[in-house]
């Protein structure tokens, strides 16, 4: 544990001083588009702060090349040079965006040739799908399947990224939780060893938000852009893959292993990776379903994303940034805890779990429904993606 620890810590102080780096070169070389009619900023910030995360973890990379401890992650060198790679392109892409506003197919493009990258160069796909028992898919259906994954999940994170520390904060979380699913996980299968690029990956994203929420919470200085929020779709995807698709199916039917509750044994390795992202997951498909049915492209910018909608029932910025720090928090948690109730013999199994998740979401309602403010929802258009009255928030249109 103290590897990983050292490894947030080093990662975080990493991404803190490139933030700070990339923040300075983005003013002096004015780094940033020019204000447009749709954005709520008055004054200029650079959005490439994706660079200065990236950065950070090229060095968290880096390190584990030194460290033994991670000498498992470094056993197949080509499927980490494929992750990089990958998040360096959608790195590049997503700067370009931000400085030139690409057209999506453009970027929709770069997205799937990035995963494509991480699944047909790294390795890294979906082989059995574990629901209890052993399911393989055939080789183009894992391909198709793991890349449409990594890309749905890149787009899910990108689509909530409208206010300042939203997209770092929530990932923040996420990963921690995840984190410590594949640790548990990593103990109760008897792993030789602890180290796996699954959970190395969630650390390394945990230091890189960590670093850089200093200079992107409200009022934020810079903003992840869409380099950043990408970059961390990919890497949080990525992550998942390579842990829930390659688990032994035949361990997940061992009730010893996963649980004693077989429904919650089959369900807890997708189930828990899918939870640390519902809240995005449940906004880029709640916006498909709008943009499309408006006869609109899915990636038409609107402003009803649900962080759009915490601001028109009165929330301030922080507060709604806060109010989904606690869902993410709620439902991840409570899914955690039903899996470490059934395997550490806890009294009720999973039911400590599931009463924590009730009176957390209880809770969250009530915070999501009575905010501290009142005021009235502005007209929703395609051409506002903000509010107008607070020159502070970060504005993100996807």
């Amino acid at each position: 544990m103290k590897y990983y620890v050292f490894t947030v810590i080093l990662t975080a102080a990493a991404t803190l001083a490139f933030t700070a780096i990339v923040w300075r070169i983005g003013l002096r070389y004015r780094l940033y588009p020019e204000i447009r009619e749709r954005d709520v900023h008055t004054t200029p910030k650079p959005r490439i702060g994706g660079v200065a995360m990236y950065l950070g973890v090229l060095a968290a990379f880096a390190l584990s090349s030194q460290v033994p401890y991670f000498s498992i992650i470094w056993t197949e060198p080509a499927t980490v040079f494929a992750i990089l790679a990958a998040a360096g392109l959608i790195v590049i892409v997503g700067v370009a965006d931000d400085l030139w506003d690409l057209d999506w197919m453009i970027k929709l493009g770069a997205q799937f040739l990035a995963a494509g990258i991480v699944v047909g160069f790294g390795g890294v796909q979906i082989f059995a799908i574990p629901l209890g028992g052993e399911i393989v898919v055939s080789s183009w259906v894992s391909f198709a399947l793991s890349v449409l994954a990594i890309v749905v999940v890149m787009n899910a994170v990108n689509f909530i990224d409208g206010l300042d520390g939203l997209v770092a904060g929530v990932a923040l979380i996420s990963n921690i939780i995840f984190f410590v699913y594949t640790y548990i996980v990593a103990r109760d299968t008897g792993a030789s060893s602890y180290s796996s690029l699954a959970s190395f990956i969630a650390v390394v994203l945990i230091g890189v938000c960590i670093g850089f929420l200093p200079l992107n919470w409200n009022p934020s200085k810079l903003f992840m852009g869409d380099s950043g929020a990408l970059l961390i779709g990919l890497l949080m995807a990525t992550a998942a893959i390579v842990f829930t698709g390659n688990l032994d199916p035949r361990l997940l039917g061992d009730n010893d292993v996963f649980g004693r509750s077989q429904l919650l044994g089959a369900f807890i390795p997708i189930l828990l990776p899918v939870v640390v992202v519902l809240l995005p997951l449940l906004d880029f498909g709640m916006a498909i379903i709008r943009r499309m049915g408006k006869g609109l492209s899915p990636f038409s910018p609107d402003r009803k994303h649900l962080h759009h909608r915490l601001l028109d029932m009165g929330h301030s910025d922080r507060a709604a940034v806060l109010v989904f720090y606690a869902w993410t928090a709620v439902v991840s948690i409570g899914v955690l805890l039903m899996y470490i109730g059934t395997s550490q013999d806890w009294p009720g199994d999973y039911w400590p779990g599931v009463g924590y998740l009730v009176l957390g979401a209880a809770a969250c309602i009530l915070v999501t429904r009575l905010p501290r403010r009142r005021r009235t929802p502005e007209p929703s258009t395609l051409s506002e993606p903000s509010r107008p009255d607070d020159p502070d928030a970060e504005q993100r249109t996807a």
